[in-house]
This record gives C-alpha cells, sequence and structure tokens, in this order.
C-alpha cells in the first residue's frame, strides 16, 4: 500500500507539473506517454514466440510516436489549430482550408505509415505479416489518434495553450474511476461485465458517474473555458466512455491472459492501465467541444 501510494503522489506531480508548467513539457508528457502505452500495447498484441519480436515493438511504437510528435508539433507550436469541424458559416465564407490540409496531411501519413509496415514486414519475413500490420495500426488508431486529438482540445479554438481544460477532464475520469472503485468496494452487488471485469458493479459505476458529474458542476465555478452546461456534459461523456475504454483494456488483458499491462508504475501496473479510460474518452470529448462550437 505504502508503494502505491508514493507512486501515486509521483505520478500526479508529474502530470500536474507537465500540463500547468508550459505547453512545451505538455507536449512532451504526452509524447511520452503515447510511446510507453504504445510500448505496452504492442507487447500484448505481437506474438513473443516470433523472431524479431523486440525489433517489431520498437517499430509499432515508434511509428505510432511519429503522427503524435509531427501533428502535435503542428497544433501547439504553429497557431494552426488542427482537425476542427467545419461550421456553417466556415462554409458559406469558404475559410476552411486549415481543415482540409488537416485530413489530407492524416492521409498520406496514413498512407506512407502503410507503406513503411508493409516494407518492414517484406524483410523480416514473419508467419502472419498482415497480422502484425493490424496490431501496427491497432495502435495508432487506438493510442496516437486520441491523443492527437487531445492536442486539438487543448488549443481550440484560437490555437493558445489551455492547460486547465487537459487538468479538467483527467480530475474528470480519475474521478470516475476513483469514485467507481472505492463505491462498488464498499455497497456494490450487481456485477456490470463479469465477463471480461468481475470486480465492476452497477452500483460502483453508477456511483462514480453521479460524482464525476458532481466535479464536473464544481469545475464549471473554476475553469470557465466552458459552461456550467457544456461541463455537465463532459462529466456524462467521461463517466460513460471512461467505463467503456476500462472495459475494452480489461477485455484485451483478458485475451492474452494478463493481469497488467506493465509494470512501470510500482502497485498500479502500467500507462495504459492508467490512461486507458482517458485514451478511449479523448475522441467523444473532442466531438462533444466540436458540437459546442457548432
Amino acid at each position: 500500500m505504502k508503494q502505491r501510494v508514493i507512486t501515486a503522489i509521483v505520478f500526479v506531480a508529474a502530470m500536474l507539473g507537465g500540463i500547468l508548467y508550459s505547453k512545451y513539457t505538455f507536449f512532451w508528457l504526452f509524447v511520452i506517454i503515447a510511446g510507453g502505452c504504445l510500448w505496452e500495447l504492442m507487447g500484448l498484441l505481437l506474438p513473443k514466440e516470433e523472431n524479431y519480436f523486440r525489433f517489431r515493438r520498437i517499430t509499432g511504437s515508434i511509428l505510432g510516436v511519429l503522427p503524435v510528435m509531427a501533428l502535435g508539433d503542428q497544433t501547439l507550436f504553429t497557431n494552426w489549430a488542427w482537425c476542427g469541424m467545419i461550421t456553417p458559416e466556415e462554409i458559406l465564407s469558404g475559410h476552411f482550408e486549415h481543415q482540409i490540409i488537416c485530413f489530407a496531411t492524416i492521409l498520406l501519413l496514413g498512407t506512407i505509415l502503410i507503406f513503411i509496415l508493409l516494407v518492414v514486414e517484406l524483410f523480416l519475413a514473419g508467419k502472419s505479416p498482415f497480422s502484425h500490420m493490424a496490431f501496427y495500426l491497432l495502435g495508432v488508431i487506438y493510442i496516437s489518434v486520441p491523443i492527437t486529438l487531445l492536442f486539438s482540445i487543448a488549443t481550440a479554438p484560437d490555437a493558445q495553450y489551455y492547460p486547465l481544460r487537459v487538468f479538467g477532464l483527467l480530475l474528470l475520469i480519475w474521478t470516475n474511476d476513483t469514485m467507481a472503485y472505492f463505491i462498488g468496494s464498499q455497497i456494490g452487488r450487481r456485477k456490470l461485465f463479469e465477463r471480461i471485469s468481475p470486480k465492476k458493479t452497477w452500483e460502483g459505476t453508477i456511483g462514480g458517474g453521479l460524482c464525476t458529474v458532481l466535479v464536473a458542476w464544481g469545475l464549471s465555478f473554476l475553469i470557465k473555458d466552458f459552461t456550467q452546461t457544456q461541463w455537465l456534459v463532459l462529466g456524462a461523456v467521461a463517466a460513460v466512455f471512461g467505463t467503456l475504454g476500462d472495459l475494452v483494456e480489461s477485455m484485451l488483458k483478458r485475451s492474452v491472459g494478463v493481469k497488467d499491462s506493465g509494470n512501470l508504475l510500482p502497485g498500479h501496473g502500467g500507462l495504459l492501465d492508467r490512461f486507458d479510460a482517458f485514451i478511449f474518452a479523448l475522441p467523444f470529448f473532442w466531438l462533444a467541444l466540436q458540437i459546442f462550437r457548432g
């Protein structure tokens, strides 16, 4: 328990420092998180008995980090608020070139990425090259895309960095996870998804969700980036999709027969164990912000 508490304190301090200090520390913090999560994901998915397992793991991790670095750099350091949803006003005015450039860039990077993967597997001569490719691409979709969307969330709509909203969204996810566990362990009786996560209960899930919405209400008085209604919507998004993200990662770990994604954080497992809910919720946070903007 002592080790778990110490790890939690160091982890929270590193997260707060990285997010709040500057956009540069924020960028590198989440590049490192993306790399760590990709490393763990590749370790879970790629067959360890095949030759070049470590090389494939490194390749999948690096190729997943590259779009995070490229698009994060464009978003945070060039005043280019990429990937915003095109609004009716922009269509009428014709001012949506940056969205077109954004999607063209993503398409180009994705195409290059696929060809690189094909060449790598050609020379490695594995038994299941297209399975390996599917794992690489899953890493990009499951880890890289959501984290690049986080950079957009942190800078929308005017390309300025808003660290408190990032902290607020993380706090919502952590509240949901912590309170669902605490309430479920105290009064939980009805299993939520016993086949995947035997310890999760309906009581814990509902209690965690209500606490998350309550925290979102409190954040509306402290962080003025969004209205009170918008914060409440984001709280509901965190409760629903954070829980689903945790279940999806549990399904992944159960399918490969492991308890934790890694051991980087003593007493807490791996990075993916800590960020599964947040990463899964990010596309839905981003979508909610586009609707707010709409």
